[in-house]
């Protein structure tokens, strides 16, 4: 159930990735994957969580997460995450991915690139060999190595019928420090990366997180499962990448 849900939502971010584009609002973005989800017979596990009065969080630029679909008009140039969860069958799915709008810098698109990766390295440090201080560790060194910053205040999650359960996957960390990753572990990791400082702010609205220093950060995520002592990815990307490959 836990696949079936995180591949509707990996659907559900391909919808979307049809219609991201310079002069498309992000409360347009909004309803289309709200209305895809409906369609589909689940619910958005983002809406009227906590208050949240959206289906997708959707953070431009300085934005590191949690930023309400508005007015705003995508611009060529931004970067935009899109992080968006669904209920299906009382089962949660999580996945976030950060789209270029137009033609993006190169120093943008290298920050992109190595956030992605770094993704990739924390699901591989996800076994049972390892504790959650692994997944931290090996994200935290691949992008400071690199000369970017971790977010310190958000991080990753557990998830199965709840959308955010124990334990806590910090984006850096110390190698054999925390929990021990067991079988059948259910996981959200996320890194959360600044191209400038790693320092971060709320704004009034109580959600919009945003760099101190308004340099732009990225955002990619995977829910995953331990089978058989390594983590298999629930979500995907492969839906939204051959949507922006037909783009290109």
């Amino acid at each position: 159930m836990l696949r079936k849900s995180n591949e509707l939502l990996s659907k559900a971010h391909a919808e979307v990735a049809k219609y991201i584009r310079a002069g498309v609002s992000t409360l347009r973005l909004d309803k289309i994957a709200e209305e895809y989800i409906k369609d589909n017979d689940a619910k958005p596990a983002f809406l009227g969580y906590r208050g949240f009065p959206n289906t997708l969080c959707v953070s431009v630029n300085d934005v590191v997460v949690h930023g309400i679909p508005s007015k705003y008009e995508l611009r060529d140039g931004d970067i935009v995450s899109i992080d968006c969860g669904v209920i299906l069958s009382n089962y949660y799915g999580d996945c976030a991915y950060t789209y270029e709008v137009g033609e993006v810098s190169e120093k943008i698109r290298r920050l992109l690139s190595i956030t992605k990766e770094s993704l990739e390295l924390g699901i591989k440090a996800a076994n049972t060999n390892n504790r959650i201080g692994d997944i931290g560790n090996v994200i935290q060194s691949f992008v400071e190595s690199k000369g970017y910053s971790v977010v310190r205040e958000m991080t990753g999650h557990g998830i199965g019928r709840n959308l955010h359960e124990s334990p806590e996957i910090p984006n850096y960390g110390k190698r054999g420090s925390g929990k021990k990753i067991f079988e059948g572990m259910v996981l959200a990791i996320e890194p959360m990366i600044n191209i400038g400082k790693k320092e971060v702010k709320l704004e009034k609205d109580g959600w919009t997180v945003r760099t101190v220093d308004g340099e732009v950060s990225a955002h990619y995520e995977h829910s995953v499962a331990i089978v058989d002592g390594v983590a298999q990815k629930l979500s995907t990307f492969k839906y939204i990448e051959e949507i922006l490959n037909t783009k290109r």
